[in-house]
Parts: structure tokens; C-alpha cells; sequence
């Protein structure tokens, strides 16, 4: 059964840049697509970043240029590095893998495995 462990979350003051990690395990389990999603309170999951194993890359409008998704295949981790953080970027960020290919920014429905999360709570 595979697991996704993600960590690097916290209280951050408004510009900080935290580095988010997810960890997949086994390590013999190969995720095609990878990504990032957030979901505020009251609010649905919506993507943030998603990164195929080839290294296409796909970005929400709304943090392009500020954050950046990367993963280390070898060790299978996902890697979120945020930049520039805004008080609207507080959400519970989630880790999700699919064996399919990412397709654009994917939607939470397509991917079939999830982390439990690591809060994000900027501050202004």
C-alpha cells in the first residue's frame, strides 16, 4: 500500500518562503504524476502544482512565479519551495499521486493516492 508523508508546514509571516516535502513509500512504488493541492476552510481542493516524472511542470495562475514544484525520483519526494507567501495561501496543503500522466493541471479527482496534509498558516 503506498503512503504519502507530507511535512514542512507551519506559521509563517506574510513574504516567508517554506519548503513543503511529501514522501512517498515503498520506494518501489513509481508515480507518473505528482502535485500539490490546497483546500482552505470552507473552500474545495484545488490544484496548486502538479509534476509529471519526465519533468513537465503545471502551475495554478495564482501562485506562477512564486512557487516552484520539483521531486526527486530517486528517493521518490515532491517538493513544493514557496515564495512570496500571502495570507490567502493558508490552507492545508495535500501531496496526491497518480500512475497516469498529468494532463495539464489536474483536478483532486484523478488521483487515486493522498497524504494527510501539513497546514500552512501565514500570517499578515
Amino acid at each position: 500500500q503506498v503512503q504519502l508523508t507530507e511535512s514542512g508546514g507551519g506559521s509563517v509571516p506574510a513574504g516567508g518562503s517554506p519548503k513543503l516535502s511529501c514522501l512517498v513509500s515503498p520506494k518501489s512504488r513509481e508515480s507518473y504524476c505528482m502535485g500539490w493541492f490546497r483546500q482552505a476552510p470552507g473552500k474545495v481542493r484545488e490544484g496548486v502544482a502538479n509534476k509529471d516524472r519526465d519533468g513537465k511542470t503545471n502551475y495554478a495562475d495564482s501562485v506562477k512565479g512564486r512557487f516552484t514544484i520539483s521531486r526527486d525520483n530517486n528517493n521518490n519526494i515532491l517538493y513544493l519551495q514557496m515564495n512570496s507567501l500571502k495570507p490567502e495561501d493558508t490552507a492545508m496543503y495535500y501531496c496526491g499521486a497518480r500512475g497516469g500522466y498529468c494532463y495539464g493541471l489536474l483536478g483532486p479527482s484523478v488521483f487515486g493516492d493522498w497524504g494527510q496534509g501539513t497546514q500552512v498558516t501565514v500570517s499578515s
